[in-house]
């Protein structure tokens, strides 16, 4: 199956339309802590109003500031990204969140597109535990093209079926929408950098591995889980 070819233009309006879903719950919230301030006297309603207002702001902030490295321009062509600064973004976009960032990587000047590739994994590594955990980040190697490895522990993890189709540039039935952009995006940048994603599960831990292609990409163990020889194959996927 070759990969799937998306129009310039559709893949702009999809991240468009990504960003805006990830922003419009929290701006819509400052819009009904204003309306409350408005239309309420009562000094226990406006203290709260005002406590909504603050925390679906500085939400909306992060959020913003997240997809700004994540999927934007984050500097000119060919530019480095100084990972403290992902890391940053990274702990704003969880906050308070039930998912918690362990992020163990150095803090390096690092290409801007391998720096896109690190917080997009982040995203997915989230998302496969929808019960809450830990995502732990590292990184190994040389600053300029470093192997990714992302540790997400939780209760029963889940990887999704459609997934690895959408990292390797392949979606089921060859349509994508707004929800399955941002790991299509994903594979995209890890193509454009030559970088190959393996993604392995285990019992409450999902383990997911990005390295540049000329190094074999493989499941090493993780620690408290068992080796890679002893996983089910099905549930690795090698892109």
């Amino acid at each position: 199956m070759t990969t799937f070819a998306l129009d310039a233009l559709d893949l702009a309006a999809l991240l468009c339309s990504r960003v805006c879903h990830d922003v419009i719950s929290p701006v819509g919230a400052i819009v009904n802590g204003l309306e409350v301030l408005e239309d309420d006297n009562d000094a226990d309603t406006r203290v709260f109003a005002l406590d909504l207002i603050k925390k679906s702001a500085n939400t909306a902030s992060a959020k913003l500031q997240f997809c700004r490295l994540a999927f934007g321009a984050a500097g000119s062509a060919g530019a480095s990204i100084d990972t403290g600064d992902a890391e940053s973004v990274t702990r704003g976009l969880f906050g308070d969140d039930k998912v918690k960032l362990d992020w163990t990587a150095p803090r390096v000047l690092m290409p801007k597109n391998k720096v896109k590739l690190i917080l997009n994994l982040c995203v997915i590594a989230a998302g496969t535990i929808p019960r809450g955990g830990v995502v732990t980040v590292s990184t190994s190697g040389p600053s300029e093209a470093p192997d990714i490895r992302l540790v997400a522990r939780g209760v029963n993890p889940r990887v999704n079926h459609a997934l690895a189709g959408l990292l390797a540039g392949k979606p089921e039935n060859d349509t994508i929408d707004a929800h399955a952009i941002q790991p299509f995006f994903t594979g995209l940048v890890a193509r454009q950098i030559d970088y190959e994603i393996s993604i392995g599960t285990l019992d409450d831990v999902v383990l997911i591995e990005a390295k540049p292609v000329e190094a074999p990409v493989h499941i090493d163990t993780v620690p408290g889980a068992a080796t890679a020889t002893e996983r089910d194959p099905n549930d690795v996927f090698d892109l």
